[in-house]
């Protein structure tokens, strides 16, 4: 998904735009067919996103499944990942270089550093006041963070470079949770603006229960479902992108209620907006042939028209 701002919502958006199918194991398992792990189909879509944009720099912001090391080594060259970091990881100094006419292998780590979990509980740690934006729906928040640069290593796997960022809360509401960046000079309020924004997605995926009807599909075959629900997640992006063109002739109302004012306008808005526009060029023209007619009030038509367009 692409995280972007919106204008008329006076928030950032999560607007898909490519998407792939992950069958469980057993649900592979139950059917013959060879299991790809989530990590490789995510390191495909990946490359080939940065293939497709050579010439912009993507950031890509995961949970916690995404934070593998196989992973991160394939697309860093490619893509800036940011993603949630264990507090009890294996982290190192950076190799020492090598010196001429060195015998044996090149060294992929240096001295073991303490785990970050040993560097939040202890009392020598200077902790930085930070301001973010946009923290999960609540506005600007204040956290405490203490980062650093190292290199992220297990047994058997490649060596990453990474930057991590501790973060502890001083009204203490949640847990010290820790981040990686793959762009090691990445400031470390940019990667928890960045992270912060990955919650944007978990609203696309409820918005699109709500009103397009992802996971509510009545179709039989697998192969119906696989259709339908791409075209559904796409369809979030297309009246987005509808609603920006529109938008340059018209203004898009927020409708609120009684007890609840809206300060901007939500995706229910966007969609009836779009609804609007379409109905009333296919079914509210004017007729040309002579039929059964009666006259309606334009107050109660345009009553009758907002009513379908949010219930619909």
């Amino acid at each position: 998904m692409l995280l972007v701002e919106i204008p008329w919502a006076g928030r950032v958006w999560a607007l898909p735009f490519m998407t792939a199918l992950c069958p469980s194991e057993r649900y592979c398992k139950e059917r013959g067919r060879a299991h790809r792990k989530l990590t490789d189909r995510a390191r495909q879509m990946l490359l080939l996103a940065a293939r497709w944009l050579p010439e912009r720099e993507l950031i890509v912001t995961a949970d916690s499944s995404f934070a593998a090391l196989e992973l991160l080594d394939a697309v860093r060259s490619s893509v800036t990942m940011v993603t949630r970091l264990r507090l009890d990881a294996a982290l190192y100094e950076p190799a020492a270089a090598r010196v001429a006419r060195q015998m044996g292998r090149p060294r992929k780590k240096g001295r073991r550093l303490p785990t970050l979990q040993a560097v939040a509980a202890d009392r020598k740690t200077r902790w930085q006041k930070l301001k973010v934006k946009g923290w999960y729906g609540e506005g600007a928040r204040v956290v405490e963070i203490v980062s650093a640069t190292c290199v992220w290593y297990h047994t058997g796997m490649a060596a990453v470079p990474i930057r991590w960022v501790l973060i502890r809360d001083p009204q203490e509401k949640f847990s010290t949770q820790a981040l990686l960046s793959t762009k090691l000079e990445a400031e470390p309020c940019e990667i928890l603006e960045w992270f912060v924004r990955r919650w944007q997605m978990e609203v696309t995926f409820e918005e699109v229960r709500a009103h397009l009807g992802v996971e509510t599909q009545r179709q039989w075959s697998e192969k119906a479902i696989a259709r339908t629900t791409p075209c559904l997640l796409g369809l979030y992006s297309l009246i987005s992108l509808l609603t920006a063109g529109l938008l340059k002739k018209r203004k898009l109302p927020a409708r609120g209620a009684a007890w609840y004012t809206k300060q901007s306008a939500t995706f229910s808005d966007t969609i009836a907006f779009v609804r609007r526009f379409l109905w009333s060029h296919q079914y509210f023209q004017m007729s040309v042939t002579e039929a059964d007619l009666i006259k309606v009030p334009r107050s109660l038509l345009e009553r009758l028209t907002e009513m379908l367009c949010y219930a619909a």
